[in-house]
């Protein structure tokens, strides 16, 4: 996702480098095209879908629009509390079976996601001193997303052979989407590959999964694979990647990514039951407070998060402080964090030396990282 701003005036040097989805609305449209003949059943599916999204926790409004100029293009917006909620809802299995019916009236859906960066308010209210305007978001124009998934126990080797030799597809999608850097991690069973892409996410997946040498790759893996997936079939196939999903929530950029001595590192938190979204928001807030102590060692974070499951990606310059790679700066962080994640039957973060073995246990293997070249 790209870093957008709060609404209100930044209170640090370090909120002003970072986007807490938590804090700003979020604009959703699906842009889909109605089937020949299917205009009256679209609407009765989407009658009743708005019916049922509405009672969603953080969803605001919604609103339905055709296109004057090609009527079989019809867009749906939708306006949510934050990019939480609206995460929380896209990938459950609630919403898989909210919209199945919705796919029988349309021939493909394309789904884009912005931050309320500013909003034009009634005539009447009262008008933002100027010391209170934030200036604009920075952003690097690149969209970021994971998915994640389990093998069965004993195939990681296996797993990670395959998914560390596969033939890189082409970086070229269309004329506006490119794919720049693949990300794959692992820690025990669990697999965790981030995709960044400039341009639109789904023509870059799309464009992935067509691909021979991927497509041939996807399919030894899954008989390693803990739940089944069936490729051949494109509801299945959607349906697993949905659940596989793992939004990037959070995002902060202090420096370049590729400058010299950086390393990209990922760790995997063991949330507490219910407590994936405070661990998400608290990582957050530690990245900010480390962006203004530590610019020169924390260059950037992604926090992606689905349920309990928390994976922290981030840029770090030279050998940094095990508190700024683990996220917890302050002299509260350790303690807070450890009332918010599992540390273990010894885990203790009172010391350095705590907080370095449970770094060690939270790190993610890293088994490929690939740059798409520039042209």
């Amino acid at each position: 996702m790209t870093v957008l701003s709060t609404a209100e005036a930044p209170r640090s040097k370090a909120e002003s480098l970072a986007f807490s989805p938590s804090e700003s609305k979020l604009r959703v449209i699906l842009v889909l095209h109605v089937k020949d003949g299917a205009e009256k059943r679209f609407m009765e599916v989407y009658s009743a879908l708005r019916e049922q999204v509405a009672e969603v926790p953080g969803h605001l409004s919604d609103q339905l629009c055709q296109s004057i100029q090609d009527p079989t293009q019809w867009i749906i917006t939708s306006e949510w509390e934050g990019a939480e909620p609206y995460f929380a809802w896209v990938n459950s299995a609630e919403h898989v079976r909210m919209v199945e019916p919705m796919h029988e009236c349309v021939h493909n859906t394309q789904s884009l996601r912005y931050g309320v960066v500013r909003e034009t308010k009634p005539a009447s209210a009262a008008p933002v001193p100027r010391a209170q305007r934030q200036s604009d978001p920075p952003s690097d124009g690149v969209v970021r997303h994971a998915v994640t998934f389990t093998v069965k126990p004993g195939s990681e080797q296996a797993a990670a052979k395959i998914l560390a030799e596969y033939a890189s597809p082409s970086p070229e999608v269309d004329a506006v989407t490119r794919l720049h850097r693949t990300s794959l991690f692992m820690r025990g069973n669990r697999v965790v590959r981030a995709i960044e892409v400039i341009g639109d996410l789904g023509a870059a997946l799309r464009h992935v999964a067509s691909q021979p040498g991927v497509r041939a790759a996807e399919e030894a893996l899954n008989p390693h694979l803990e739940e089944a997936r069936d490729l051949d079939d494109a509801k299945a196939a959607r349906e697993f990647f949905m659940r596989a999903a793992l939004p990037a929530v959070h995002r902060l950029t202090v420096g370049d990514v590729d400058g010299p001595g950086v390393r990209r590192r990922a760790l995997s938190y063991p949330a507490r039951r219910g407590c994936g979204s405070a661990v998400a928001l608290f990582l957050s807030r530690q990245d900010q407070l480390a962006a203004a102590r530590h610019p020169s060692a924390l260059v950037s974070s992604t926090i992606y998060q689905r349920g309990d499951i928390v994976v922290r990606v981030v840029d770090l310059r030279g050998e940094p402080d095990p508190s700024v790679v683990l996220g917890v700066e302050g002299h509260r962080a350790p303690a807070v964090l450890s009332r918010l994640v599992d540390l273990g039957p010894n885990g203790d973060l009172s010391d350095s030396a705590g907080i370095q073995r449970f770094v060690a246990d939270c790190a993610m293997d890293l088994v490929t990282d690939r740059r798409a070249q520039q042209t």
